[in-house]
């Protein structure tokens, strides 16, 4: 691990032990203890917003205008195993799914810090995973209205709901799957990684010591970014320094669309502000926008497939 470092004064010999490094990502991060598989399938996993309730259905609205899709009926609900009262609804969209919360009643710790709510074959087997694999439990499992759910917190911080339902859902899957944005420490970013993989027997697609920082602001640097997947979806985890400009790391998720520019004006047209312009980096055309009740998101188009050292 590194931090951020300048084009300008990172040395030959840094380079060569970057690359070295890189190439080795793979053994690296390939040895994780075998444990039960508690994956189902990434259109089940949904992306927690929270709003205020006067902005929630133009919200909801917002989301369907700009990436299809439907929502399911809002109803008022108790989803905290403490007294609490919210709004809530699921959007179901071909780029991925958001659960959306607008809460009557202050929302009880440490309910709005978890990014991710991800489906578990078993609520128990998963928490029982979870913690060999190295993550704290923070909320025990508790029943809600049509299930279980506990929240778990990764190493370095990063907090993700795990549920079950007591009917299986049934949705269609994705046209693309969505990524999960983590922003992490130098100090942290390989124990968060193993953790994961131990726990969603995932992958490390590409593990870029020298990714170009203008992915994250700072277009004069170099980042340190992993990409895993896994039947959870994907993770793209920016390992920095911390010192990064508005609004990066503020958005939670990264959803890859077929047209980036007309899925923009789409997303303008339901009241979304464009806050980082359309830009162009190593295999995608990417822009973060901010849609109405203050949720943030990447929006991205492949624009072409970049081979790394585990995957010619």
């Amino acid at each position: 691990m590194r931090h951020v470092k300048s084009l300008g004064i990172v040395s030959i010999t840094t380079l060569f032990i970057v690359n070295l490094l890189a190439c080795d990502f793979s053994s690296a991060f390939a040895q994780h203890p075998a444990t039960t598989d508690v994956t189902v399938a990434p259109q089940y996993d949904t992306t927690h917003v929270y709003v205020a309730p006067e902005d929630f259905d133009r919200f909801v609205a917002s989301l369907v205008a700009t990436f299809g899709g439907v929502a399911t009926k809002k109803g008022v609900f108790t989803v905290t195993p403490t007294p609490s009262t919210t709004m809530s609804q699921l959007v179901l969209t071909p780029v991925g799914a958001m659960s959306v919360f607008g809460f009557k009643t202050p929302a009880p710790f440490p309910f709005g810090t978890e990014r991710t709510g991800y489906l578990v074959t078993d609520i128990d087997s998963a928490i029982e995973v979870a913690r060999s694999a190295g993550a704290d439990v923070l909320v025990m499992p508790f029943d809600d209205p049509i299930g279980k759910d506990a929240i778990i917190q990764w190493p370095g911080g990063v907090n993700t709901q795990l549920y079950w339902h007591t009917t299986a859902p049934s949705y269609k899957p994705l046209q693309t799957i969505p990524e999960n944005r983590v922003y992490v420490s130098t100090d942290r970013a390989d124990a968060f990684v193993k953790s994961f993989l131990a726990f969603s027997h995932g992958e490390v697609i590409s593990d870029d010591l020298h990714a170009p920082g203008v992915e994250i602001g700072r277009p004069k640097d170099l980042y340190r970014r992993i990409r895993i997947e896994s039947k959870f979806g994907r993770i793209e985890v920016h390992v920095t320094d911390g010192h990064l400009p508005y609004p990066y790391g503020k958005e939670l998720t990264g959803y890859e669309v077929t047209d980036l520019p007309q899925t923009l004006e789409k997303a303008r047209g339901a009241g979304a502000l464009v806050l980082v312009p359309p830009y162009d980096t190593t295999d995608r055309s990417a822009a973060i926008v901010q849609f109405p009740g203050g949720y943030i998101a990447e929006l991205h188009a492949v624009t072409h497939k970049v081979a790394h050292p585990s995957h010619p």
